[in-house]
């Protein structure tokens, strides 16, 4: 049995890290019998109960959310227009004194991107939008630093390839706070940013592109995109339990939400980037949406657009030739041809989605008016994604579609052949996705593989194949460098991962780019030689954030001596500058970003993603004393402190304003107290560690110190 966090190293490596679902199809695909045939021979749903698929997927749920760390989970199936299963596992809270239902709600982070998908060629069915028209044809106010940005159109920030930095989410994710600053601000955020590519040269995972189409659903339809989805989407279908930050909802009726950092319930978790990420719904609301999909609903979508939404886009851009496209982007869709459907010679959809604390996956067989949904608090996409598989997989036994499973794909044992000369310079550093590993060739005909941002973790072995191709002894996971036609060189996988009692995945993407070489000047490399070792604190997030809890505020920076002239995966330009230009499709070049350095009042500032950070010069010993204030100036920026030894194992109390926050920090950079989630303005203060103070512009915060 595979521990939780086997699974979270095993799959997370995979997906939790991108925050979205990925599905996959694998190299062979095997037909069955002709598409036809299988329809004429399937016994009508009218007369099955689906006993055995109930037993199933319930079993599977229970190990979900008993071994593998899901709080709870939510499951429908749809066929044939009829919701014949529904489900949940789990608790809702620790003490399992509120019910879970199947109209306890949950958020399904991004795949909320299929109703914002489904609002856009809604549009262009009415004539009002052209997918390869230029987005400043809708929206005239959308500017870049870039001027390449006129290019982009509807299409390609459907099918993630308009060549955005991927996600500007400043002030995005909130604590039981709707404000709307992210989305308000969206467009000055662009004007300050470069592309990362030309648009549509290849697709990568974009959040920021659903945002940007989303402003154009409002743009166009003169409507709010929360009221343009209930008047056009939710409604016709009634979807009663689907809502937006936006809507009115009693955070009692949302899934319970935890964390490892806090000993009880978090507050409701608002995503305000809505079309990205931010929709609420149940799994049975989730399964009327798939409706749209198998076109058993009038009046939403004409045919030809749902069509063209399951269309191989990401074809359109550049792609490994021989690639199983586990990441087959359509509009909108994470795959149009998911793994192991494929198997079965059945086209399956797939778009999944994760937020912080809740996750999802809708799963719609098109030919055969099914779908499943899966909703969940705690897990991950790629967890309720083998629910919603097992769901489709056990009824489509049943009405004998499918004769029997096929078992689960291997690349077997290596077999081992001599490396080529030529592929020794294939060796070298190569950056992915926030992670920069060092490819070597060793005497053994095997390559080693080592995360230098993960210096504990061991080095992987590959064992070179008769194919091309390394293969880690196990079997289930094959590499090969692919050189493109852009000129750069890439690392390509293929991997299958088993996880036992729940299924396999499989995947083929691009992980990482070979990094050129950096040489700097000796002005540059001392400006980024004094910011070795120092700490840089988050100024720029609002109080209510869950980054205060959740994520690091404090960045130490540390360069890596393999990688001269870099900063992790991002190439310095200036003393003050550094660009990731990676250029990698998929999911491991996404969220790629700008590092800007600047000095304000004697202090060094960056910018990054949309946020400030301070140098830890800004941060001052808090005072020892009996009592003591802060305020937050007129920039808005947090107000951080150090905890000196005289005060530690003080108890603090924070008199606080209304608009207002403070989070305590442990020396290693841990929350042990974020006062919106506590609601506990008292804390004894910990050795080495740091406080923040986070509010409105003249907020004032009245501190405590006792014995």
């Amino acid at each position: 049995m595979v521990a939780q966090e086997d699974l979270k190293m095993r799959v997370g490596k995979k997906l939790a890290k991108k925050r979205t679902s990925i599905a996959a199809l694998t190299l062979v695909l095997t037909m069955l019998a002709p598409m036809s045939a299988m329809a004429a021979t399937a016994t009508s749903s009218s007369d099955l109960t689906f006993d055995v698929t109930k037993k199933n997927v319930a079993k599977k749920a229970k190990l979900l959310t008993g071994t593998y760390g899901t709080t709870s989970l939510q499951y429908a199936l749809i066929d044939d227009g009829e919701i014949v299963i529904s489900g949940q596992a789990g608790k809702n809270d620790l003490k399992d004194s509120v019910p879970l239902t199947s109209t306890t709600i949950y958020g399904i982070g991004s795949t909320s991107k299929m109703m914002l998908t489904t609002a856009v060629m809604k549009l262009v069915d009415d004539g009002k939008v052209d997918l390869d028209l230029p987005v400043v044809k809708y929206i005239p106010d959308f500017k870049m630093k870039d001027d390449r940005y006129k290019q982009i159109t509807p299409r390609m920030l459907l099918n993630h390839s308009s060549g955005l930095l991927g996600t500007s989410g400043r002030n995005a994710t909130l604590y039981g706070d709707h404000d709307t600053f992210s989305h308000d601000t969206f467009l000055e955020q662009l004007a300050t940013q470069s592309l990362k590519a030309d648009p549509g040269a290849f697709s990568v995972y974009c959040n920021d592109g659903f945002t940007l189409a989303e402003i154009l659903v409002e743009r166009v339809s003169g409507m709010g995109f929360t009221a343009f989805i209930h008047k056009y989407i939710t409604e016709p279908l009634d979807m009663t339990h689907t809502k937006t930050p936006q809507d009115l909802l009693d955070p009692a009726k949302m899934a319970g939400i935890y964390s490892p950092l806090y000993d009880g319930q978090l507050p409701k978790e608002n995503y305000n980037i809505i079309a990205t990420g931010g929709i609420y719904s149940t799994a049975e609301d989730l399964a009327k949406l798939s409706q749209i999909f198998t076109g058993q609903v009038d009046g939403i979508l004409s045919s030809k657009s749902v069509k063209a939404m399951a269309q191989e886009e990401y074809k359109r851009g550049m792609w490994s030739a021989d690639s199983d496209t586990s990441i087959s982007y359509g509009l909108g869709w994470d795959s149009v041809n998911l793994f192991p459907f494929n198997e079965y010679g059945i086209k399956a959809v797939t778009k999944g989605g994760d937020t912080t604390s809740y996750h999802s996956s809708l799963v719609v067989l098109p030919e055969y008016n099914m779908a499943a949904a899966v909703t969940s608090s705690g897990g991950s996409s790629a967890t309720d994604q083998f629910i919603a598989s097992e769901l489709l997989l056990s009824a489509l036994e049943e009405k004998d579609i499918i004769k029997e499973r096929k078992p689960e794909k291997s690349f077997g044992v290596p077999v081992k052949t001599e490396i080529p000369k030529e592929i020794s310079k294939y060796a070298g550093i190569y950056g992915g996705n926030n992670v920069v590993m060092k490819v070597e060739m060793n005497t053994a005909e095997q390559m080693s593989l080592s995360t230098l941002t993960a210096p504990n973790s061991p080095a992987q072995l590959y064992t070179y194949t008769a194919d091309g191709t390394f293969v880690n002894d196990e079997g289930t996971e094959k590499l090969k460098f692919v050189v493109e036609k852009n000129g750069r060189t890439y690392l390509w996988s293929r991997s299958y991962i088993s996880v036992p009692g729940l299924g396999q995945l499989a995947f083929s993407e691009y992980n990482a780019e070979k990094l050129e070489a950096s040489e700097l000047s000796q002005d540059i490399n001392a400006s980024w030689e004094k910011r070795e070792g120092k700490k840089y604190y988050l100024m720029s997030e609002k109080y209510t954030s869950t980054v205060y809890l959740n994520a690091s505020p404090i960045i130490p920076f540390h360069s890596l001596k393999e990688v001269p002239g870099y900063v992790s995966n991002n190439k310095i330009i200036a003393a003050d500058k550094a660009v990731n230009g990676l250029q990698i499709p998929g999911m491991d070049g996404r969220d790629t970003m700008e590092i800007n350095f600047f000095t304000k009042n004697g202090i060094e500032y960056f910018t990054a993603a949309g946020n400030v950070y301070a140098s830890e010069e800004l941060v001052k010993p808090l005072y020892s004393g009996k009592g003591s204030s802060t305020t937050i100036d007129a920039d808005g920026y947090a107000k951080w402190y150090s905890v000196p030894a005289s005060a530690k194992g003080k108890i603090m109390t924070v008199q606080m304003p209304s608009k207002g926050s403070f989070a305590v920090y442990d020396q290693a950079g841990i929350c042990i107290n974020h006062s919106v989630v506590s609601g506990k303005n008292e804390v004894v203060l910990p050795e080495n560690g740091s406080i923040v103070f986070a509010g409105e512009v003249g907020s004032k915060f009245e501190i405590s110190l006792k014995k």
